[in-house]
């Protein structure tokens, strides 16, 4: 089935195009829904009320302009710029942007860090935070409601291939580098720089937490995949299995699954509590041998999310198409055409994929599926208990194989 157009956000033409691409590399919903932020290319990344677009595509059909939102940034410490009227902005980063993040404050979370006297910010319940990770391997936290810079994050020697805040709003950052490291910062200290995890041999595309903020899962060149734990800040295991590099990751709802995307033209679903693949979404037919790992370069997966459903994993390949994977079959249930596509993310409420191409942004609805008794009390049980958990449980064979996501 092919699946509906939504609408589509278009970066404006600039002078500079001809000289140097406007890659979208990156593409995030704030974790409250109000905020849509992507990157145009260059050092320009916008910010627009997510609710207002949705809108406009609504009045207006399916294709908005650069202006299509609307509204204009508020001057600052106006009327118009009180935080409970999202507003739109543009912001120059000062150097081409590879990642974005949003990240919220919850406020009894205590820092990590201890004996801490002193700091420059208050974090309250409402703050709204956008990360960026620049090519001079800076990053700089914005307040998304102002628009104004908060903190300039310096110890990366190379670009900032990604970012990932903690979900459990203790304003924990790490950042993916082309240095071979990640970094963990502590956002509630300043920016404190609190870790720094080594180990991957070569560039790291990608990161991702655990939806328990315990595990991160790191991803880079050299076919690495690797799983941490961010209490000991200590490596818990390496997946293996993967024929090339390895670009992007994300864990399900529960945390009972991984999916980690691959140049190898393949997207693999783990168990990363036992480390063991249960599912592989193919895009090449037949798929490429070990010794030809990358396969067609027309087939390599840019980016892998998944669906606030728990059911739904969502690719996108150089093959000019997205596709929509249930977790249980085989074949994609939904396809779209996309030329040039590097990035993509659900909404915060599941029923959008957005997509990042050559500046723009386009968005798709979802596959709709009213989720089985069966398996939100999977998702509810899996939610507080690892795979080594579940298979202590005294019941039959086949509701364990259920829980465990082999059935």
């Amino acid at each position: 089935a092919r699946s509906r157009t939504v609408g589509e956000l278009l970066a404006p033409t600039s002078p500079f195009d001809k000289k140097c691409g406007r890659e979208n590399w990156t593409v995030a919903f704030a974790p409250d829904g109000s905020y849509l932020a992507w990157s145009q290319g260059h050092r320009i990344v916008k910010l627009v009320p997510w609710a207002q677009c949705l809108n406009n595509f609504l009045l207006h059909g399916t294709k908005n302009g650069p202006d299509a939102v609307g509204t204009r940034p508020p001057r600052h410490g106006s009327d118009g710029g009180h935080r409970s009227k999202p507003c739109e902005h543009i912001i120059d980063c000062g150097d081409i942007v590879w990642s974005l993040a949003f990240g919220s404050s919850v406020p009894e979370k205590q820092s990590r860090c201890v004996n801490i006297e002193w700091h420059r910010f208050k974090f309250g319940q409402d703050q709204l935070l956008l990360a960026t990770g620049l090519n001079n391997g800076r990053i700089k936290i914005w307040d998304v409601y102002t628009g104004k810079l908060l903190l300039n994050l310096m110890d990366h020697t190379e670009v900032v291939r990604d970012l990932t805040f903690a979900p459990d709003g203790s304003l924990i950052l790490v950042s993916a580098s082309r240095d071979k490291t990640l970094r963990v910062w502590d956002l509630k200290d300043d920016g404190n720089m609190m870790k720094v995890l080594r180990g991957h041999p070569n560039w790291v595309y990608g990161c991702a937490f655990s939806p328990d903020s315990s595990i991160l899962c790191s991803v880079g060149a050299s076919k690495a995949v690797f799983l941490w734990d961010m209490d000991k800040y200590s490596m818990l295991r390496k997946l293996e299995g993967h024929h090339n590099d390895v670009v992007a990751c994300e864990f399900s709802p529960d945390g009972a699954l991984l999916a980690t995307a691959s140049y190898d033209t393949r997207v693999y679903v783990w168990d990363p509590h036992i480390g063991v693949i249960l599912r592989e979404f193919g895009h090449l037919f037949p798929p490429p041998t070990p010794i030809f790992a990358g396969g067609a370069n027309d087939r390599w997966v840019r980016s892998v999310c998944f669906s606030h459903d728990g059911l739904h994993v969502a690719s996108l390949a150089d093959d000019k198409m997205v596709r929509f994977w249930r977790i249980d079959e085989e074949y994609p249930v939904q396809v779209a055409p996309l030329n040039n596509g590097l990035c993509c993310t659900f909404s915060t409420d599941g029923s959008v994929l957005a997509a990042g191409q050559d500046g723009s942004v386009y968005f798709w609805a979802t596959p709709r599926q009213v989720s089985s008794l069966q398996h939100l009390c999977r998702m509810a049980i899996r939610r507080v208990m690892p795979t080594s958990q579940v298979r202590n449980l005294p019941i039959p064979c086949k509701v364990l194989e259920f829980l465990c996501y082999q059935i």
